[in-house]
């Protein structure tokens, strides 16, 4: 009697595991037929004989299974070697049915020894996954050898301020203070904290988000939120001095609801006009608005009662699919905006007109369209801009002394479909454009993507800083691209300092659609090492790696470049960029850059569209863009989204997300450590540290020490400029998405670190509405 249910246990176990090795096997005759690795294959019949060996009770059961196992750990250090989050995901079901095996419930009801070479392959396994848990084979280690320049004071900006989205014009995100530095730090504490009010309505779109980056001016802290409430703070205290509520009506077509910031302006001379003090702000109904820094009222002499109305001009101006989410830029008395046209809607969009404005009065002084690039003069009344030219939705930066200011552009809507793109679209399309700030006259322009298809716009801030050569002391912009590689170039004429080449790319098979035979690839780059393999997918177990392996080998993929397809096109590096909107950071007198790349595959597939399929009408629409877009007015709809297993985890191993330090002297990237966990992205919150994506970019300071808070995990860190080693962090009470800024307040003297953490909706992190400083304890300061 005690034989049957043993008996009865060994058939059941051996059903259950002929049948994953039947689950295993048969998607590993796909893989195959793909042209794909034969190991899961081989490994499902190896699980199934197992299991048929053990309903009949035969000692080599356990015997067949010790090669699965031992042939599972010779494959998986021959893919990949010793990295522990590549070998995991390869043997952990293996191992642990293993282990299963060897419980005396199973060993008990077999001959003696059966048992023993299962043993003996389990424990070299769990030798080799000890040995891959020491090693980190992701990081580069490495210091700065820094500079130390003499910089000249910067006119009309005191080190205690941060009067501008990058603290300066310059947009480097540098500041020279420097009571918090390397030995400190880790110090840091909870100086206070203020909450907007301003959260998620239920009729908001998904992407509505904090990205802001707070200014400080004298005494007084100025942000907006995703609502376009405009707040003033105190900056020793944060008590709220005064908000704004500019009342934005909520409209399907918002594809985006968020504010990256104001910009600020102060007249030199009290001149009689109001607002001798001014926080300038677009709104998301498309209104430029002037506001009285002071009291937090509109300045009525500016435009109509303290607004310009941006939907002027504006051909195809369907409410939420032109507006702008970043700040303009106020330089030599201007006032330039740029604005974002919704991505992937259709073809008959609103232009992506650049404007600028008089500081005091809100009069239009020119306007740069990309579509009829040489008429800069106002537009007439009655006329409109070119419709659907590329646009600028990120933030700009100026050099006052030499007139320019620097636009970072985006592509001609629709991303993935370029038929209908003109001559002009072509040019300033994934473009560094430099105008002329007084007239919008071209100076320049440097392209980054020919005929894009990827959704490459340059998404961050131009840097510009003086930087040491081998030559001499060159006047640079350095601009940070979603594709990975940093353009180093001379700000006075676009010509590259660090050198660009022309190199091949895959071409493509959509009719009537042209390709560029070739992209222009930096020396200084972030690219991924080499192209993404089969072997780099990934996946919580075996199983959903299978499945990420097997839709690798679905997809076209020909490495970066690769061209959508109806097939389905890998996109490595994905849309979200290796640098978005963030940018990087730049220490002009260590001559060094902070950077924080991303590396997340993305998902592109062109879906015909019937030829009586006019889409969805303008309008009608919740916009977004992920998932699958209209492409009104095209052949295809388009599905785009990051490359995930069907568990929702990226199919591409990690690290995902690191922090890397640059000597820009000579042009190398010195450090590069994997940053942050997976503390609130996976359903059992540990803070295993993975490394995972930001968005949002680092600042630094003249103390040695730079800041980042926009990973996906809910944490604020400081880093040592030189090596990259973490000083401190905390924890956030939401996701911070945002850039951080730093200010010193004449009060006390003490040195804060400023964040807003309001999660991101697109990007799944809590939300919250919370200004947070930090400071050094008042006795250490």
């Amino acid at each position: 009697m005690k034989t049957r249910p043993a008996s009865r246990t060994l058939v059941i176990s051996g059903i259950l595991i002929a049948l994953l090795g039947l689950l295993i096997g048969g998607g590993g005759a796909r893989l195959a037929a793909l042209g794909g690795s034969f190991y899961y294959l081989a490994a499902g019949i190896g699980i199934v004989l197992t299991g048929l060996l053990l309903i009949v009770r035969w000692r080599a059961a356990l015997w067949v299974y010790a090669l699965v196992v031992l042939g599972t750990l010779g494959w998986a250090v021959y893919e990949i070697g010793f990295d522990w989050w590549q070998l995991a995901p390869r043997g952990d079901i293996i191992f642990l049915l293993g282990v299963y095996l060897l419980m005396p419930w199973i060993t008990r009801r077999l001959p003696r020894g059966a048992s023993l070479p299962l043993a003996a392959t389990l424990l070299l396994a769990a030798a080799v996954g000890i040995v891959a848990l020491l090693t980190n084979p992701h990081d580069k280690s490495g210091s700065i050898e820094a500079a130390s320049l003499d910089l000249p004071a910067n006119a009309g900006m005191p080190d205690d301020d941060w009067r501008h989205y990058g603290r300066t014009l310059a947009g480097d995100r540098y500041s020279p203070l420097k009571q918090i530095d390397g030995g400190n730090a880790g110090k840091l504490e909870v100086a206070w904290q203020y909450q907007t009010g301003d959260v998620r309505g239920p009729s908001d779109p998904i992407e509505t988000t904090y990205e802001v980056t707070p200014i400080k001016v004298d005494d007084t802290l100025y942000l907006c939120t995703p609502h376009n409430y405009v707040i003033a703070l105190d900056a020793e205290s944060g008590q709220e001095k005064w908000r704004y509520d500019p009342k934005v009506p909520i409209v399907p077509g918002l594809q985006h609801l968020t504010c990256r910031g104001v910009a600020y302006h102060e007249a030199a001379t009290a001149t009689g006009q109001t607002c001798q003090k001014r926080i300038f702000m677009p709104t998301a109904d498309a209104r430029l608005l002037a506001i009285d820094a002071t009291d937090g009222r509109p300045c009525q002499d500016f435009g109509q009662n303290g607004a310009v109305d941006l939907t002027q001009g504006m051909p195809n101006m369907t409410p939420g699919y032109y507006y702008s989410t970043s700040p303009p830029v106020v330089a030599n008395g201007v006032v330039i905006v740029s604005g974002n046209v919704s991505d992937n809607v259709s073809t008959t969009e609103p232009s992506g007109v650049t404007r600028g404005f008089d500081v005091n009065t809100g009069k239009l002084l020119w306007n740069w369209d990309s579509g009829n690039p040489e008429a800069t003069t106002p537009l007439p009344a009655g006329q409109h801009y070119t419709a659907n030219s590329p646009n600028s939705w990120s933030v700009s930066s100026a050099d006052e002394k030499l007139g320019l200011v620097y636009i970072p552009m985006g592509n001609q809507t629709p991303d993935q479909w370029g038929v209908q793109r003109t001559p002009q679209a072509e040019l300033y399309s994934a473009s560094i454009v430099a105008l002329d700030i007084k007239t919008g006259k071209l100076r320049w322009v440097f392209q980054s993507v020919h005929h894009d298809l990827w959704d490459m716009d340059i998404g961050g801030q131009p840097s510009l800083v003086d930087l040491d050569t081998s030559t001499g002391r060159r006047q640079a912009l350095i601009a940070s691209t979603k594709r990975g590689d940093i353009y180093v170039l001379d700000r006075t004429n676009g010509q590259p300092i660090v050198p660009v080449h022309e190199r091949p790319v895959p071409q493509g098979d959509i009719p009537d659609e042209r390709y560029s035979p070739t992209q222009p690839f930096s020396d200084l780059t972030f690219l991924p090492r080499r192209p993404l393999e089969e072997r780099d997918m990934w996946g919580a177990t075996m199983l959903d790696q299978m499945v990420c392996r097997i839709m690798f080998k679905s997809a076209r993929y020909e490495g970066i470049f690769t061209p959508p397809s109806t097939q389905g096109s890998i996109v490595y590096p994905g849309n979200f960029g290796v640098f978005d909107w963030g940018g990087v950071a730049i220490d002009p007198v260590r001559q060094l850059m902070i950077a924080n790349p991303d590396y997340m595959a993305f998902y592109s597939r062109l879906i015909p569209r019937a030829a009586n399929d006019t889409g969805v009408a303008p309008g009608e629409q919740k916009a977004n863009e992920a998932g699958t877009n209209e492409m009104m007015g095209t052949p295809y709809r388009v599905q785009l989204n990051a490359f995930l297993s069907p568990l929702g985890l990226p199919c591409q191993a990690p690290p995902w997300g690191y922090m890397a330090g640059v000597d820009l002297r000579k042009s190398e990237i010195v450090w590069q450590h994997k940053n942050g966990t997976i503390q609130d992205s996976s359903p059992i919150p540990l803070p295993i540290k993975m490394g995972v994506p930001s968005l949002g970019g680092p600042i630094t300071t003249g103390g040695g020490v730079a800041f980042l808070t926009s990973t996906l995990d809910s944490y604020i860190r400081a880093y040592d400029v030189l090596d990259g080693t973490q000083l401190w962090q905390a924890r956030l009470p939401a996701g911070a998405q945002t850039t951080p800024m730093t200010y010193r307040s004449a009060k006390s003297g003490r040195q804060f670190v400023l964040v807003v953490a309001g999660g991101h909706g697109s990007l799944g992190t809590k939300a919250g509405d919370h200004v947070i400083a930090y400071a050094l304890p008042k006795a250490s300061s």
